[in-house]
């Protein structure tokens, strides 16, 4: 009892002379400071840090703590095991969370509160799941989970965090990423290394600000990448090392901004490595040409064929002599005569509705008829 006792008063005198000296800072720089009104002092008291990191916490005093007044509050390097959900639900106008380091095996559900939290750290902890509410983070800006124990993340979490900008997830047990992740239209980083993937969500091509994808290390889980890969037209740094990976997409030959690819550790057939030693344009212009000859291992790519359909791909749908079932052909070839630019499907007009499933959607024909959608005006052909 002494000792919380005294570990409570260590944590408030911390605080307050942290304070103090940001103030002692001030007066000693020499600079007047004109007279504040009560308003401007409020608004000073509710930018304020609160700095607990590194003390071997094993609780916390919240009943001494201002929790209203924070906007930043680090909690990092301690002995945290839990955190109280009666702390998060006063953090009303915090902004920046970080509690990475600890030993926590769960987040309070109160954390779906915090309406204007931007950046999450909770790397390095036991967590094996994140709680349903951190969809009701709706300013999350920055998610942090690596090093820790996850199984899964929430299948809606795509849909939720519409502000999200960087996910880490590396170094847990990710067995898939949710179909919803692909609804991150805001993602610039997506870092999911070190895990158990088998596969990635298909329909990708609502990430039309992802800038770097990493999904390296997955070791004998992951085998193949969706061939939506393609429509990533943001992307710059691919890194799919280490994996058991034997074919890329060719569509990966249409990544115009890709700057770095890392495919090093993988038992690779197409391209072979003599194609990889030479440079990436030569990578991207080999997979360009098989994809113009249809050259392709795998033939059945619903999104290819709605794109040859609608003239984003000159081409043409051939049956490729399969058994018939239910009216249609069982398998079907693509022949690519030549390619055309795809970047019209990034576009401010369409950021919305990039999906191709809505595009396409019966709700939409009328609005977005193919003939509008895929004029000579949007595209430019190579």
């Amino acid at each position: 009892m002494m000792y919380e006792q005294q570990q409570q008063q260590q944590v408030t005198i911390t605080a307050m002379s942290r304070n103090k000296g940001d103030d002692h800072r001030s007066r000693s720089s020499g600079r007047s400071r004109p007279r504040r009104s009560s308003r401007d002092e409020e608004e000073k008291v509710m930018i304020g840090v609160m700095d607990f990191s590194g003390m071997s916490l094993n609780s916390l005093p919240i009943s001494s703590l201002n929790l209203a007044a924070v906007s930043k509050l680090d909690l990092s390097n301690n002995n945290l095991q839990s955190i109280p959900e009666s702390l998060t639900a006063r953090l009303l106008n915090v902004v920046t969370l970080d509690v990475h380091s600890n030993q926590l095996k769960y987040l309070p559900n109160s954390i779906g509160c915090l309406s204007k939290l931007k950046s999450l750290n909770v790397a390095g902890n036991l967590l094996q799941t994140l709680p349903k509410t951190i969809e009701n983070c709706k300013s999350l800006e920055e998610l942090n989970a690596n090093f820790n124990r996850l199984t899964m993340l929430p299948d809606t979490i795509g849909f939720e965090l519409v502000a999200l900008k960087k996910l880490s997830v590396n170094s847990n047990k990710l067995i898939l990423l949710p179909q919803s992740t692909s609804h991150l239209t805001s993602l610039r980083v997506l870092d999911a290394r070190l895990n158990c993937l088998r596969c990635l969500p298909e329909d990708m091509e609502n990430l039309i600000n992802l800038e770097v994808l990493n999904v390296s290390q997955n070791f004998q889980y992951l085998e193949t990448l969706p061939y939506s890969i393609g429509l990533l037209l943001s992307l710059i740094e691919l890194d799919v090392s280490y994996n058991k990976i034997k074919y890329l997409p060719n569509s990966i030959g249409c990544l115009r901004k890709l700057q770095k690819l890392s495919v090093e550790g993988n038992p690779l057939v197409s391209p072979p490595m003599d194609v990889f030693e030479q440079s990436l344009q030569v990578v991207k212009e080999y997979l360009c040409e098989k994809m113009k000859a249809g050259q392709s291992p795998q033939k059945k790519r619903s999104w290819v064929r709605k794109l040859v359909k609608y003239a984003t791909f000159n081409g043409k749908i051939i049956n490729s002599g399969g058994s018939r079932r239910g009216g249609s052909w069982e398998e079907e070839e693509i022949i690519v005569s030549e390619y055309r630019s795809i970047d019209g499907l990034t576009s401010p007009r369409y950021t919305g509705m990039s999906s191709l499933g809505r595009l396409f959607s019966p709700g939409n024909m009328g609005m977005l008829s193919p003939r509008r959608l895929f004029s000579s005006r949007s595209y430019k052909q190579h």
